[in-house]
């Protein structure tokens, strides 16, 4: 079958549409929660959850219980579901116990009982193994995933549950620097929602005061690195930032914005005095004399060449099949090479 997005399975869901397996398949927990939570509550009336709902580990479940209680009909509800947690453990079982797990598997598969829906959650598989191919083949596979634009609808959506609002170009910001990750998301919102109490709405301004500059002097240290094309240490240092989390597109847009700044702040003479030129550039005045320095180690042509490959390596990072590592080390060269010193 072929893999659907959160919200097409939530629409699936919405006209009684339930297959007997559903493959919940990527990292998010919070899109895992969600996707989860909404097939529960379209199957399982709220009080019969106790009954209706149950859910094993893949690495240590009983799976003679498992497959017993599939074809039981449940008590005091007409359906049931039965989640399966940590499905990749399924693949890193001995042989023997994976292809019997999998063989029983693809048995009931065969004949599902027509009250019971499993749930497998993994955070990946592998495609090559019988039993990704298996689910791929007789289960909904939902790849917990969003794109940039339903991930504003949601941070919109994130926004009301905790009792703010936020503009809606406020959400297209947080969801493009977040990668549209909802679980990250969720929690700069409730920083955003605990910062705006009493205002009750969600700004850009906000979003670029609390989320952004809370990663502030860590993007003005990495952007000192490749101003004085300090390549190794930048290398290092980018290495550390991914290996944390940080999120390569996130990465590249706060390069960016530094360069724009780097760019305003090469009109000003070296000279200017730190909190004059906080005022002309809207940034703080410890950020400000970083932003002066920085800009005139570098001809104004070589920061404009520099936004150019920023922009290439945004649009690498974006396209249908990235490889974020190569992409990000490249652009570092790029920025740290002696060429784009030398633009004019």
């Amino acid at each position: 079958m072929p893999a659907l997005r959160p919200e097409k399975l939530i629409e699936r869901l919405g006209r009684g549409k339930t297959p007997p397996a559903i493959l919940l398949l990527g990292k998010d927990p919070y899109l895992r929660d969600l996707c989860r939570n909404r097939i529960i509550d379209t199957i399982v009336p709220e009080g019969a959850r106790d009954w209706a709902v149950a859910r094993i580990s893949a690495a240590d479940g009983n799976w003679d219980d498992l497959f017993r209680r599939a074809e039981t009909l449940p008590m005091l509800a007409p359906r049931q579901v039965i989640v399966i947690e940590d499905g990749d453990a399924i693949e890193k079982l001995g042989e023997k116990s994976r292809e019997a797990i999998v063989g029983r598997l693809e048995a009931y598969l065969g004949s599902p009982a027509p009250f019971t829906v499993l749930v497998f959650e993994a955070a990946a598989l592998d495609g090559r193994q019988r039993f990704a191919k298996l689910l791929a083949d007789q289960a909904l596979v939902v790849e917990l995933s969003i794109g940039r634009e339903s991930a504003a609808a949601l941070a919109v959506q994130m926004a009301r549950e905790l009792g703010v609002e936020i503009a809606h170009e406020a959400a297209a910001f947080l969801a493009e620097i977040l990668n549209a990750e909802p679980a990250r998301m969720r929690l700069e919102l409730e920083k955003l929602a605990s910062y705006v109490h009493g205002r009750g709405r969600i700004t850009q301004a906000d979003v670029e005061e609390l989320v952004v500059a809370a990663r502030r002097n860590t993007v003005w240290e990495f952007a000192d690195m490749l101003a004085t094309r300090k390549r190794a240490r930048a290398l290092e240092f980018l290495e550390n930032l991914l290996r944390e989390g940080e999120s390569p597109i996130a990465i590249v847009a706060a390069i960016a914005g530094r360069y724009r700044i780097l760019i305003k702040a090469r009109e000003l003479p070296a000279s200017t005095p730190g909190y004059r030129a906080a005022r002309l550039l809207g940034i703080g005045p410890q950020f400000a004399e970083a932003a002066l320095r920085q800009a005139h180690l570098a001809p104004k042509g070589a920061l404009l060449a520099g936004l150019i490959a920023l922009a290439e390596a945004d649009s690498e990072l974006k396209s249908s099949n990235p490889n974020p590592s190569a992409t990000m080390e490249f652009l570092v060269t790029r920025l740290t090479s002696d060429v784009a010193r030398a633009a004019v």
